[in-house]
């Protein structure tokens, strides 16, 4: 690679870790700006529902464009965007306005990470793509899990959530001006007509997808409404874009990619990577809640775990170059399935959380960027930037339902402590009288209850509810593992599903006569 392609990567991945950093930043001062702003936490949730709605509108519309336009352009034009969101995000004086900033913010950093993949395959030789793509890969995953601890070191180290922010601006400007020097590409302009009622009915229905994924947690009535009406609005789009190649209009997204065998199998990759990579931002409640570190100290224990995935992202890049993206997706799902499979069986210290989280932190590090990019593209011809929006949006599918997926076993699990409770005192020879456990709280979280916990005056009642709250703890995260290890389970059968399919693909164009019969 020429110095001018390590400048060019060097941009790219710091705008990655950019973008990627931000929504992470935001969750740990989340509390702040709900007391800031004296809204209440429904609606405070909409400070990263926002955010994750805007990527799900920006995320196909810049890939599209970037095929069309060139991604210097659109690279610039996002980090522009980024960098003023985070400045309107600072600089706003009610919640409303937040709220507005926080999409703009979105629609700026929705698209980096797509526009840097898709420029390192339409500029880089072939045989250093999978390194490149697995640095890309690394900073985004990397920038997702240490984000909410930087956020925390921010705002203890000078007291305002506005920092949060501000610190983006001039690492934005930075970034333009690198971006104008280091970002080459020789772009051809096309001519036919961009296709307006495609990019829109597709926002809608990312939208009204999204929107409905983010509802699913007890408000099914509202799930329901909006995943219809997202997949109606979807059947609109394929019909809108089969119908536009005879009108001049260019197709937001060619039927062709999605006819394609292979991609299709990589959008269920994609998906489930995003639900590999939102198991892990529950280890820091692990951590608290069944291993007993405190909570100041919980999320510093994610640090392994993002190196690992450091690590993973740059292994299988290089893995990638020598043996192809099914063989190193192939290694990351096994190590993935490893490492989730040690917390129920084996995990009751944090050194031994170390090593099963370091196994999951490599396997999805090396999943997240190169392999299934390179997959997605292979058969893409012109259509790179929109093949990878297509899978970046399924990530993000992936990453908002799964988390309540994963909680429902914990939440669960606390509703059956009370039973566990009885149960346990019982094999224990305790007679608990009723209403003598009226001093624990109705919230079932394992914080509130250690604190109250902790108060009960009998010490053989109190080591008992100990015990037993450990185990529903315990229990619950036990579910939340394995259902993790069964996503990277099914991501792993895709891979051989699509290794054989590329394989179908290659020994018919090595013998394209038919066959007499």
């Amino acid at each position: 690679m020429n110095k001018a392609g390590k400048w060019s990567l060097i941009t790219l991945a710091i705008g990655v870790f950019m973008g990627a950093l931000d929504n992470g930043i935001v969750t740990s001062s989340l509390t702040t700006l709900i007391h800031t702003f004296g809204v209440s936490p429904s609606w405070g949730a909409w400070i990263i529902t926002i955010y994750t709605l805007g990527l799900a509108i920006s995320v196909p519309i810049i890939g599209k464009l970037s095929d069309r336009y060139g991604r210097r352009l659109l690279f610039l034009i996002e980090i522009g965007l980024f960098g003023v969101g985070s400045l309107l995000v600072a600089l706003s004086p009610n919640f409303s306005l937040l709220l507005l900033s926080r999409f703009i913010q979105a629609m700026g950093g929705g698209g980096i990470f797509i526009l840097a993949s898709s420029y390192i395959l339409n500029t880089f030789p072939k045989e250093k793509q999978g390194r490149a793509l697995g640095m890309i890969g690394g900073m985004n995953g990397i920038a997702s899990i240490i984000g909410p601890n930087l956020g925390s070191f921010i705002l203890n180290l000078t007291g305002s959530w506005h920092w949060l922010f501000i610190i983006n601006i001039p690492i934005a400007i930075v970034l333009m001006i690198m971006g104008g020097k280091t970002i080459k590409e020789e772009q051809e302009r096309v001519h036919t007509r961009l296709d307006i009622p495609g990019i829109l009915v597709l926002s809608c229905a990312s939208l009204s997808l999204m929107y409905g994924l983010t509802q699913l947690k007890g408000a099914s009535a509202s799930f329901l409404l909006f995943i219809v009406i997202g997949a109606a609005l979807l059947a609109l789009f394929i019909y809108i874009e089969k119908h536009a190649g005879a009108k001049g209009i260019e197709p937001v997204l060619p039927i062709e990619l999605l006819k394609n065998r292979t991609y299709r199998w990589t959008l269920l990759l994609a998906a489930c990577s995003g639900a590999i990579l939102a198991s892990v931002i529950f280890i820091p409640s692990y951590v608290e809640q069944f291993l007993g570190i405190d909570s100041k100290m919980a999320g510093y224990w994610f640090t392994p775990l993002a190196i690992a995935s450091g690590i993973g992202a740059g292994g299988g890049g290089a893995l990638i170059d020598r043996k192809g993206p099914t063989f190193s997706l192939t290694i990351s799902c096994l190590l993935a399935i490893l490492g989730f499979v040690l917390f129920p069986i084996w995990v009751t210290t944090t050194w031994q959380m170390v090593i099963a989280s370091s196994l999951v932190g490599i396997g999805f590090g090396s999943m997240l960027g190169a392999p299934i990019n390179i997959l997605a593209t292979e058969n893409s011809k012109d259509n790179k930037g929109v093949a990878l929006a297509g899978a970046s949006l399924l990530r993000q599918m992936g990453m908002t339902i799964a988390p309540t997926i994963y909680a429902g076993f914990l939440t669960r699990s606390f509703e059956q402590f009370g039973n566990d409770l009885q149960s346990n005192a019982q094999k224990a020879g305790i007679q608990l009288q009723p209403g003598s456990m009226s001093q624990l709280p109705q919230t079932m979280d394992a914080a509130t209850l250690k604190n109250a916990i902790s108060q009960i005056p009998v010490p053989q009642i109190r080591e008992l509810v100990q015990q037993t709250l450990h185990e529903t703890v315990g229990r619950g995260f036990n579910g939340l593992f394995l259902s993790a290890m069964t996503v990277a389970i099914i991501m792993l059968a895709s891979v051989f599903i699509v290794r054989a399919l590329r394989n179908k693909d290659k020994e018919n164009k090595a013998d394209p006569m038919p066959v007499s019969q």
